[in-house]
């Protein structure tokens, strides 16, 4: 049974905590490596997904921070994967005029790994339809520090008044700055944490887990994601209930 979207409620903006590997590997008494490559698959399938609907921007957790931490071997491998991705994928994304971002610790990242990053974002950056952003070497915790340090130094060189700074101000100093903040997070694996994704940018996002292991996510997993967002009222803390007259919320202030 096919699944019905809806493209007149589309998210803007879907991102993606992309779990799983390693446990479908192992399961299958493979190395996890094995799940990584698989996981190849489906990111290929979502981006074409997304493209094929017109969504507009997706973002895809690919590297955490903490990743760094991770047996050397299994490091290497996943920024070999990356590294080729960045190579193999660039003539499809001209192609189907996807335009390539990243945000994180890139200053962090292998050599060849950033320059065939930096290629591939300065190649695609006049293109105007899918916008894909790899999170690679990202930590949220790290990204707000990245920003409060900023304003600090802002408020000390005398640049910027302390009155000055509100959430606006803030957000305008994250690596996410000319993004708009995501509809909806989709995590696969079944683990109900954000795993210091976004933090900030997360704060209403409407978040759907799967059981699936991200191997196993294709294309029917991601039309079921967000069908299951369009059957949601997004309220951004406020009510659907018809609001009281003006003088009377004021009474109750």
């Amino acid at each position: 049974m096919s699944t019905v979207i809806d493209k007149e409620r589309l998210p803007q903006h879907v991102a993606v905590i992309m779990d799983g590997n390693g446990r479908w590997a192992q399961r299958r008494g493979l190395n996890r490596n094995e799940g990584h490559k698989r996981g190849k698959d489906s990111v290929r399938a979502v981006v074409e997904t997304s493209r094929e609907l017109g969504l507009k921007y997706l973002t895809l957790y690919s590297f955490s921070s903490e990743n760094w931490q991770r047996p050397i071997g299994e490091v290497r491998a996943l920024m070999s994967l990356l590294h080729r991705y960045l190579r193999t994928e660039l003539q499809r994304m001209m192609k189907e005029n996807i335009r390539l971002r990243a945000v994180g610790n890139l200053s962090r990242l292998p050599l060849p790994v950033r320059k065939a990053l930096e290629k591939a974002i300065f190649t695609t950056r006049h293109n105007d339809g899918l916008t894909v952003v790899l999170a690679i070497s990202y930590g949220a915790r790290e990204e707000i520090v990245a920003a409060a340090r900023a304003l600090a130094v802002a408020v000390q060189e005398g640049r910027l008044n302390p009155a000055e700074i509100d959430e606006n101000r803030f957000a305008q100093h994250l690596w996410t700055s000319d993004l708009p903040d995501p509809d909806l997070l989709i995590r696969t694996g079944k683990e109900y944490r954000l795993s210091n994704f976004l933090l900030w940018q997360l704060a209403y996002t409407e978040i759907y887990v799967t059981d699936t292991l991200w191997p196993d996510f294709d294309r029917n997993e991601f039309l079921r994601a967000l069908a299951d967002y369009q059957s949601r009222e997004r309220r951004f803390g406020r009510t659907t209930e018809p609001q009281p007259p003006a003088e009377l919320r004021r009474a109750v202030r």
